[in-house]
Order: structure tokens, then C-alpha cells, then sequence
């Protein structure tokens, strides 16, 4: 008889999905969000990771052939352990936690073991993976019954529980998971159960990841072509008719950046827009971020000068960082927005615009398209008005160039810089990225300021072969070729989308 429940704490044993960040269900992220404890795998996406609470213990359990970072035993004991001292504890598993997942056994040692659990369901790999590789596992045409099997038992049993007469005559669709490793006898066993081998058959290794590949063939000759091609595990099989379908409805690997690996050095915070931008279009995206936007030091000198932003003519924001650096004082020292007076607003470029834009404030004065730089601002302003005597308030970090001061003085404004924040480099947020640089390589790096250059050189990292390097515009590209390197691409429209467009351009 099962213990009776009586601790505090709460195990939730939550399907990740088979990677792409966006096939995380939404109860499975509000789950991760409220873990004191992640327990998570070596198929979950990491990205799933950051939607974590600060301060959020992160344990790595990850399983996969020959290499088990820990046994199914003290996995389940650890979560067991965890969840009886009060804890959330949040277990990640790759796809579904119990299609082949094990994750009937470890709620049923949280059972016995008296402490709550919770299991969420996950989108499988495979359903989802067929699907990226444009291969509907049903369809009216070809098949109305969908098999699953997995291709890897428990190796303790002496015989296999599969019973391959069956699987080989039966109807529809027939996928397994984790039998890579046995591709050759599995098929050998449809085969000699009566399956014919010119039968269409696929293999999709890391489904739905950017690094998606798909081996397509017949269940005769694929084992051949798995060797012939080195196809490694992770990969789901699907065997059948729907197969065909591939050629009209492979959506997924005709993206124009599919193939791509891309580097983004971008602060975590503000790596999401131009990251989603580029998967969008089919890159493999690697978050590398190189700075860490914080405070400047004197906050008390910010502080009287977000104070009095009320008496300044215009108030001048050049990047994002500014306007969250602003807005974070501001709602310190007031309650209503409408304390900022009369003061108009200029932008450097739509980015920066956007954030202003968000406090419903509107924008008066930005660049012309495509000279969204500190020089573009102040011919803006020189277009614009009469800058004598006009009080003006740049919000800026304290690295920047005095371009805007030294101008705008130049036409007799009166400038104050309010000193808002700094960037320093990033060390611990990118240790994950910097292993799977070094080991995976890249196709192309993008730069968003002069800052996440000089930082990442800062790294020593060597740039892989061949690797080409964007740049968002001329200020970026300058500390680029400071440091001797090439700038392949710059984009036209110096902002997010123009940098994206300039890479996609380059790669078509």
C-alpha cells in the first residue's frame, strides 16, 4: 500500500518537448518558473533553463547511451530526496515524461515515497519530429493508424518484447525512438517478418532543433545509408507511406537560414529579439552573450538629473539600456508618468523608440531610415531647429562617444549627460555557449556594438574557420576592424531587423 502524502513539497515530472524552445507547453513553463530545485536531462533544450527563478538550483541528470551522468535509481532517489525537504522540484524530460520516459517509475517512487507530484504531459518527438521533417505520421491518403515502439528495451530482459510479426503486417505508420543504434537489426526484423524493403522510411536526428537532419531511404537500404553517413543518436524513425509527403510538405529544412549556426553576442536580456528574428528564418542560434548591462557607479548623480528631467527641452535616449536605466530612477522618484513635463523625446533608432513607445510616451525626433547613429541623430537636430540655448538631457553609458555632446554644444544647445549605466563583461552566462563554439564551430558571428567586440576578443576565444562576422553598422564595423578582423556584412538599416535582412541577404 502506497505511503500517505504528507510533505510540503511538490515534484512536477513535466515533458520538455522535443526541443524547439517554443513547443514548451505553458503549464510546463510555469512549472520551471516555480521550481526551487531543476532536474533536467540531456535532451532538454537549455533554453527551457532560463525561464527559471533566480536563485533556482540546477542539477544535471542527463542520460545517453553509454555515458549516464547518474543511474535511473539515484535519480529517482535524488528527486525523492528533494521534494521530501519541502521543496519544488521541477523534473525536465526530453519529449513526453512517460512516453518511454521512465516517468511512470519516478512518479511511483514519489508515491511510495509519500510526496506530491504532478505529471505534465510534453509534446513527443515522435509526432513533432516527422512533422519538422515535413512527414505527417497520419494522412488520408496513406495511413489512418499510427504505431509507437521504442527501439531501445531494457537491456536486463533476456528476450525482446517486441513482437515483430505483428509490427511488420501491421497497418499505417510505424515510428521508434532511441534505435539508431540498432537500425540494421530492427529493419533486418521487419524485413524477415514480412515487410517489404522498398517500403519509404526516415530517420530525423535532433527533430525540431535548428541542427535538424533527416535521412530519408527504404526500410532495405537505410541501415546503409546510416552508416554510410555517420547518423548518430538522438533520432526518430518513421516507417511508411507518409514518408512521400516529405517532398511537398518539408517546411522546417527550407527555411533560408536553415543549416546555419549563428552566433549572438548580444546581453541575455536583449539576445531574445534578434535570436527569435534569426530561428524565425531557420538558423541554429548560439546565445553568446559577452557583456552584462548594470548601474553606474553614481547613481546619485543620475538620480538628481532623472529628477529634474522635467525642466530640459529634450530628452535623448541611444540605445534601449538608456531608456530602462531612465525609466527604472524615474519610477523611483515619481508616480505618474506625466512628471517628465514637457520635455520632447529623441530617439536613436526604432529599437530604442520601441522602449519609449511602451510607456506611452511618444517620439519626437529620430534619425533619418538608415543612419541610425549618433551622427544621423545630430543631423536630425540640425534639421530639425535652432539648437541655441535649448537644454537638452543625454541619457547615455558611461562608455560611450561624446559625438552627441561635443555636437550638439558645437550648435550652442545646453547638454547634460546623465550617466544611467555601464556594460561589463559577461563570465558566467556564457560558459555553455563558449563549450559549444568550441565545439560545434559556427558560420557566422553578429556584433550589435562596439562593446560586445571588445568583449568578446576579451574572451580569447579563437573564431572558428571560415566563420564570417555581421556587424549592425559603420560605429559597430569600426571596433571590428580595430582589431584587425573582417566585416562580411553590415547592415544598411543600422537596427535589429536591418541586421537580420543584411544576413539573410548574404546567405540566399
Amino acid at each position: 500500500m502506497a505511503s500517505k502524502t504528507t510533505s510540503p513539497g511538490i515534484c512536477y515530472l513535466v515533458g520538455a518537448g522535443p526541443g524547439d524552445p517554443g513547443l514548451l507547453t505553458i503549464k510546463g513553463k510555469e512549472c520551471i518558473e516555480a521550481a526551487d530545485v531543476l532536474v533536467y536531462d540531456y535532451l532538454c533544450n537549455p533554453e527551457h533553463l532560463r525561464h527559471a527563478k533566480p536563485g533556482t538550483e540546477r542539477i544535471y541528470v542527463g542520460k545517453k547511451a553509454g555515458d549516464h551522468t547518474l543511474k535511473q535509481e539515484e535519480i529517482n532517489a535524488l528527486i525523492v530526496k528533494l521534494t521530501s525537504e519541502g521543496k519544488t522540484v521541477t523534473r525536465l524530460k526530453g519529449g513526453d515524461p512517460v512516453l518511454f520516459g521512465r516517468g511512470a517509475e519516478e512518479a511511483a517512487e514519489l508515491r511510495e515515497a509519500g510526496v506530491r507530484f504532478e505529471i505534465v504531459p510534453g509534446i513527443t518527438s515522435a509526432i513533432a519530429g516527422p512533422a519538422y521533417a515535413g512527414i505527417p505520421v497520419t494522412h488520408r491518403s496513406h495511413a489512418s493508424m499510427l504505431t509507437i515502439f521504442t527501439g531501445h528495451e531494457d537491456p536486463t530482459k533476456p528476450d525482446t518484447s517486441l513482437d515483430y510479426a505483428k509490427l511488420a503486417q501491421a497497418d499505417g505508420t510505424k515510428v521508434f525512438l532511441m534505435g539508431v543504434e540498432r537500425i540494421e537489426e530492427i529493419t533486418g526484423e521487419f524485413m524477415k517478418h514480412g515487410a517489404k524493403p522498398e517500403t519509404p522510411m526516415a530517420l530525423v536526428r535532433w527533430a525540431t532543433h535548428g541542427c535538424q537532419q533527416t535521412l530519408v531511404g527504404t526500410l532495405g537500404d537505410i541501415a546503409a545509408k546510416v552508416k554510410a553517413a555517420g547518423f548518430k543518436a538522438p533520432a526518430v524513425a518513421v516507417i511508411g507511406d507518409v514518408v512521400t509527403e516529405r517532398d511537398q510538405l518539408n517546411w522546417f529544412e527550407g527555411r533560408p537560414l536553415f543549416g546555419k549556426k549563428i552566433v549572438v553576442t548580444r546581453t541575455r536580456q536583449q539576445a531574445s529579439t534578434l535570436s527569435r528574428q534569426l530561428i524565425q528564418l531557420g538558423a541554429d542560434v548560439i546565445e553568446m552573450p559577452t557583456i552584462r548591462i548594470e548601474p553606474a557607479k553614481d547613481q546619485y548623480a543620475f538620480g538628481e538629473l532623472v529628477n529634474d528631467c522635467h525642466t530640459y527641452d529634450w530628452i535623448i535616449f541611444t540605445s534601449p539600456n538608456g531608456v530602462d536605466a531612465f525609466f527604472t530612477m524615474f519610477d523611483k522618484l515619481y508616480n505618474d508618468t506625466r512628471s517628465i513635463g514637457g520635455a520632447r523625446i529623441a530617439c536613436i533608432g526604432p529599437g530604442t523608440a520601441d522602449k519609449v513607445k511602451a510607456r506611452h510616451l511618444a517620439v519626437d525626433l529620430m534619425p533619418d531610415k538608415g543612419n541610425f547613429v549618433a551622427e544621423g541623430l545630430v543631423k536630425a537636430f540640425d534639421k530639425y531647429q535652432n539648437m541655441e540655448n535649448v537644454k537638452v538631457l543625454w541619457v547615455r553609458a558611461e562608455e560611450t562617444r561624446e559625438v552627441i555632446a561635443n555636437s550638439l554644444t558645437g550648435m550652442g544647445a545646453i547638454v547634460d549627460e546623465a550617466i544611467g549605466y555601464r556594460t561589463v563583461a559577461e563570465t558566467e552566462d556564457n560558459l555553455e555557449a563558449l563549450a559549444r563554439l568550441k565545439n560545434e564551430g559556427a558560420d557566422m558571428i553578429t556584433f550589435t556594438s562596439a562593446s560586445t567586440v571588445e568583449h568578446f576578443l576579451d574572451l580569447h576565444v579563437d573564431l572558428p574557420e571560415n566563420c564570417k562576422i555581421a556587424s549592425i553598422g559603420p560605429v559597430t564595423s569600426a571596433a571590428i576592424k580595430h582589431y584587425g578582423l573582417k566585416v562580411d556584412v553590415e547592415a544598411k538599416e543600422n537596427s535589429i531587423p536591418g541586421l537580420v535582412a543584411a544576413v539573410e541577404k548574404f546567405w540566399r
